[in-house]
């Protein structure tokens, strides 16, 4: 994730400690934060629960290991106790987001999301590998990927999804641009972003100044956008700016985010513009790094402030192939494959 400073005195955070393991934290009337361990870098999801009377709304579910799944019980047992879940809304189709879906819905629960968020995370969890699939492999290989570390993940078991997201069974319930539902004594409106994971669901309460804006809106970070062996040829960078754009249109600075990964905060309107320029500026610097071809994996440098690690690679990897997709679709470099087949590319 590219990182971006939210020092600036317009962003506040009303809520700086978050809730401990298995306890709730109140943020409006009726709406209750929770957090849920992740076993990697950003170290947790958020998820939110909604009094709907008789029955709770949980937006996002973290993955679908025993440690998360035992952290609900002890939420249902204690905070939550005494109404079941009957909705589900998953923000997207990662793996933090939408893993415990199905695990809710085997208990009753409906499930809401986009389309698309529903028919990626079915798929994937459908889709188990033993080792990388060649086209993944020569993905890496043209990408300019460590000839070390590709060998190393050539003979490894990849990550799956359903490692960590429960078995989805057939039928959910479509959320789509512009449409209106009520949970937690509230109407929302739905907003699709784009970028970070096609038709990302935040919704924007009518009613008062609530925001569940999912990894699409984030304090602090700005969120993966990258570019996989399933849609090589992709420009989520173009995806991610059109979004922050289009939403600025929605953003008040009274607005209370209520985000992903982080600390709820105020003040979207600036943060949506420092996410643009955020990437306006990585992408001029990488421009600049483009004096010289350049493979992608020799790109993190002007796009990350820290250092890549084994562990962070693979994300930087795919951003990086985004970034200079999106300047040779914007005319800014051209890209070319060296004698060895490995993409070369150069600023124009």
């Amino acid at each position: 994730m590219m990182d971006g400073s939210d020092t600036n005195a317009a962003l506040r955070y009303p809520f700086p400690d978050p809730p401990a393991e298995g306890q709730v934290q109140r943020v409006a009337e009726g709406v209750f934060w929770a957090r849920l361990p992740l076993p990697m870098a950003l170290d947790h999801v958020n998820v939110y629960i909604l009094d709907d009377g008789d029955g709770w709304t949980v937006f996002d579910t973290g993955f679908a290991t025993g440690r998360s799944r035992a952290i609900w019980a002890t939420l249902l047992d204690g905070p939550l106790a005494g109404k079941p879940v009957t909705t589900v809304i998953a923000s997207h189709h990662h793996p933090d987001h939408i893993g415990l879906a199905g695990w809710f819905q085997d208990q009753g629960a409906s499930l809401w999301t986009s389309r698309t968020a529903w028919l990626f995370a079915r798929m994937l969890t459908l889709d188990a590998q033993d080792r990388p699939l060649p086209e993944t492999l020569e993905f890496w290989r043209r990408a300019g990927m460590d000839p070390a570390i590709l060998r190393q993940r050539a003979n490894e078991r990849p990550f799956n999804f359903c490692d960590v997201v429960a078995p989805m069974p057939l039928g959910f319930t479509r959320l789509s641009e512009g449409q209106t539902l009520r949970m937690g004594g509230r109407d929302w409106v739905v907003r699709l972003g784009q970028g970070h994971a096609p038709d990302q669901v935040t919704l924007w309460s009518q009613s008062c100044n609530l925001v569940l804006g999912a990894d699409q809106l984030l304090p602090g970070i700005s969120p993966n956008l990258g570019v996989y062996a399933t849609e090589p040829e992709a420009d989520p960078v173009a995806e991610w700016l059109e979004s922050c754009a289009r939403l600025q249109g929605f953003a008040r600075a009274d607005h209370l985010v209520l985000p992903g990964h982080k600390l709820p905060f105020t003040g979207l309107p600036f943060r949506l513009k420092q996410k643009i320029d955020n990437h306006h500026g990585a992408l001029e610097q990488l421009h600049q790094h483009l004096a010289s071809p350049r493979r992608a994996g020799e790109c993190f440098a002007p796009l990350f402030k820290r250092q890549i690690t084994d562990g962070t690679y693979g994300l930087a990897l795919v951003e990086a192939v985004a970034h200079l997709n999106h300047l040779c679709a914007t005319g800014q470099a051209r890209r070319w494959q060296g004698e060895d087949g490995i993409y070369l590319w150069q600023a124009l």
